[in-house]
């Protein structure tokens, strides 16, 4: 293990994962006992805490300002354009900027202990270069804590300026398949509780909704062999407990990975990375360029923060027996 990377654990259930700080603090790591076998819940190259990986492609990124996608890099607020330069913010290869500021600088670690560590990253102090790309300065904080079986993200989003904060937060985390070592990857079951997808051009919401479609439908179940997605689903149900529930099921093994959310959290990007085993569930507090659609009277999910506010919210991974 690098020097930078932190690994924690509850010593007396058998659970840990590993986090990289300098890697945009990723968790590429979490691996609990679940019926008789361990589990490795998250799906990382071998080498991804070296460097030696794309940082978006393993673990779980962390995406803020924006999640996904930014059309053209560029967008305007308050009468000023934004441009978001190739050399100094990730783009895909239709030239859009993708996933943020965070995941591929070095956090700040400001808390530590066996089962818990917190990350902060403030835009004029980690990546100074880019704060002239963004309407103000942020603060963003992540806590991971590993309770039992349970990995859970503690969120916490602050404006530090004296302008308001345009944001949206999303992670992209890779799910290992298949759950039990003795199964078929493509025999997983995936049940994400959405009834809505955005229509898409070239990743590109369009700014319509649309019932979702029979083959993007997860809330019955669809095996991973039948699943090639890329789509930002929505209108997602909320459980009786108030949060929103998406789940891995691998029958063979009566074993399941189940993600937990709060109801901040109003988009699920579902993605099937090609030639991998491995799935994306990947909450969001907005659509894919959502700064760029709120300009135009959609209701894109786009928060904004006033000097000196905050913001919280948390998401969960769990994987357990199947109960009968």
């Amino acid at each position: 293990m690098t020097k930078s990377t932190i690994q924690i654990k509850d010593s007396q259930y058998g659970s840990s994962a590993k986090i990289a700080p300098h890697l945009g603090f990723n968790c590429f790591e979490f691996q609990t006992p679940a019926g008789i076998e361990t589990v490795q819940v998250i799906d990382s190259a071998p080498d991804f805490e070296e460097g030696n990986s794309r940082p978006s492609a393993n673990g779980i990124p962390i995406l803020f300002p924006f999640p996904n996608r930014i059309s053209n890099g560029q967008f305007n607020w308050e009468g000023n354009i934004y441009q978001l330069p190739e050399d100094k913010v990730g783009h895909d290869s239709a030239g859009n900027a993708i996933h943020g500021f965070c995941l591929d600088r070095p956090w700040r670690v400001v808390q530590s202990d066996e089962s818990s560590v917190t990350g902060q990253f403030q835009l004029s102090k980690e990546a100074p270069d880019r704060l002239s790309l963004w309407p103000s300065d942020f603060i963003i904080e992540i806590t991971y804590r590993l309770i039992q079986s349970t990995l859970r993200a503690e969120i916490k989003i602050t404006n530090p300026d004296e302008v308001p904060l345009p944001w949206g937060f999303g992670t992209h985390p890779y799910f290992k398949l298949p759950i039990g070592s003795q199964s078929k990857p493509e025999e997983t079951l995936i049940y994400v509780p959405a009834d809505q997808e955005w229509v898409l051009n070239d990743c590109l919401p369009t700014g319509h909704k649309i019932n979702v479609s029979p083959g993007k439908d997860l809330r019955d179940g669809t095996l991973f062999s039948e699943a090639k997605l890329d789509d930002v689903l929505t209108g997602l149900s909320i459980s009786d407990n108030n949060i929103i529930e998406c789940t891995l099921v691998d029958q063979n093994a009566g074993l399941q990975i189940q993600q937990r959310c709060d109801t901040g959290f109003r988009e699920m990007v579902v993605f099937t990375p090609p030639d991998r085993n491995a799935f994306c569930m990947e909450p969001y507090t907005c659509v894919t360029d959502a700064i760029n659609l709120q300009n135009t009277g959609i209701d894109a999910g786009l928060q904004i923060l006033n000097p000196g506010e905050e913001y919280i919210c948390w998401i969960e991974i769990e994987a357990s027996r199947v109960l009968s």
